[in-house]
């Protein structure tokens, strides 16, 4: 299969990084990816290859086990992989952004040590507990807790919506300490999947990205070890907060992957039906500018953020957008063909299901908007002050 992408032109080497991941798709995911997904299997070897290949450690250095690239690499990646198989792309982008970064960006040298290089390298395999029944866009509203004990802290409560962790080896958990403290009461920890009190719960079936992994997380009386807190105690938030504006530019290529890949679908099926109608040419006029405007976006994102620039606004926005012209693309792709895109012959209707799940996840489109919002006053209101200063 060829793959080829309208986009900005980068240097050579992301192109040639693009081209390493293309050929690990080809020989690895296409002539799987239809049929794992209709099983809803989790592909445990591909995952393995992954992480022999280096792949789950893209932008994290080569001292802790990672291939010691950029995030726009990173980016190219979730693309690439999610083109073809969005399920897999989802387990890249949740390990990398979710289950390595915090104790990357957060951990002390022992903690890096012990679990960075074991999940750069991809020997582990990272999850991130932070969504609950009665807590999803307000992670204030957070009500797994932790008490602190001697020699450490006991975790109670549950965990739902969880990326991967019946696989994981790790799962960085956010609990309060005292729930009256809102958002300045909570903590991160790292909970290795074997501490006693750790158990899975249900596994969710899902509408779409049936090949990944989602369940829910339960904590009984979990003894976590005093050096096993992430970070600063009460810095949860800030934490998490963090660790989501990565992630949020990683699910905007991992939803790229999605657009692409059934625009794919549509223009492999145009080459036998040519197009009659001037309606069809728009609908592949529009999927190819907004897929270009959407690469734009999360490119820019994920370069502003290697330069080391804060990227609320960029993060928020390559999000929202590539997400929602994800599901839109897919939709259009499945109009263009008609009824034979609603079979499972065509990945068109895969590719559909599948693109909902990054209008939600990380954070919803709503909460997207509230934080462009939120970025785009606080900009405004800075640049007022230096006028009346001058």
């Amino acid at each position: 299969m060829s793959f080829e992408v309208d986009g900005p032109k980068l240097d050579s080497k992301y192109e040639l990084f693009r081209k390493e991941i293309q050929d690990f798709v080809n020989t690895n995911l296409v002539s799987c990816a239809s049929n794992i997904y209709k099983k809803e299997e989790f592909p445990v070897e591909i995952i393995k290859r992954l992480g022999e290949k280096g792949y789950l450690g893209i932008p994290y250095a080569k001292e802790y086990g990672g291939l010691g690239l950029d995030y726009l690499s990173y980016a190219i990646a979730a693309e690439e992989v999610s083109r073809v198989c969005a399920s897999t792309g989802l387990t890249l982008c949740a390990h990398t952004s979710l289950g390595t970064f915090p104790i990357y960006r957060f951990g002390n040298e022992a903690q890096k040590k012990k679990y960075v290089t074991q999940l750069a390298s991809g020997k582990i395999l990272g999850a991130f507990g932070l969504t609950e029944p009665n807590a999803g866009s307000d992670a204030a509203a957070t009500e797994t807790t932790a008490k602190q004990v001697e020699g450490g802290f006991i975790l109670n409560g549950t965990k739902r919506f969880i990326t991967s962790a019946e696989y994981a080896g790790t799962v960085v958990v956010a609990a309060t300490h005292d729930k009256s403290l809102g958002i300045k009461g909570i903590s991160c920890f790292i909970v290795e999947t074997g501490f006693k009190g750790y158990s899975i719960g249900q596994r969710e079936h899902k509408l779409g990205l049936l090949a990944s992994n989602t369940v829910e997380l339960i904590f009984e009386d979990c003894f976590v070890p005093a050096e096993n807190l992430l970070g600063k105690q009460y810095n949860g938030y800030k934490i998490f907060m963090e660790t989501l504006d990565g992630g949020r530019i990683s699910i905007g290529g991992h939803a790229l992957g999605i657009a692409q890949g059934a625009f794919d679908v549509g223009l492999e099926w145009l080459k036998n039906h040519p197009i009659r109608s001037q309606q069809a040419s728009k609908i592949i006029a529009d999927i190819t500018t907004h897929i270009y405007a959407a690469r734009l976006m999360v490119y820019d994102a994920a370069m502003k953020k290697d330069q080391n620039i804060r990227v609320d606004q960029e993060a928020a926005m390559a999000k929202l957008y590539a997400s929602e012209i994800g599901t839109w693309a897919a939709g259009e792709v499945i109009r263009l063909i008609g009824y034979e895109a609603l079979t499972n012959e065509l990945a068109a209707e895969r590719f559909y299901r599948d693109a909902k799940l990054s209008e939600i996840g990380e954070g919803t489109s709503e909460v997207m908007r509230l934080i462009i919002a939120r970025e785009m006053i606080r900009k405004f209101k800075d640049e007022k002050a230096d006028v009346f200063r001058k």
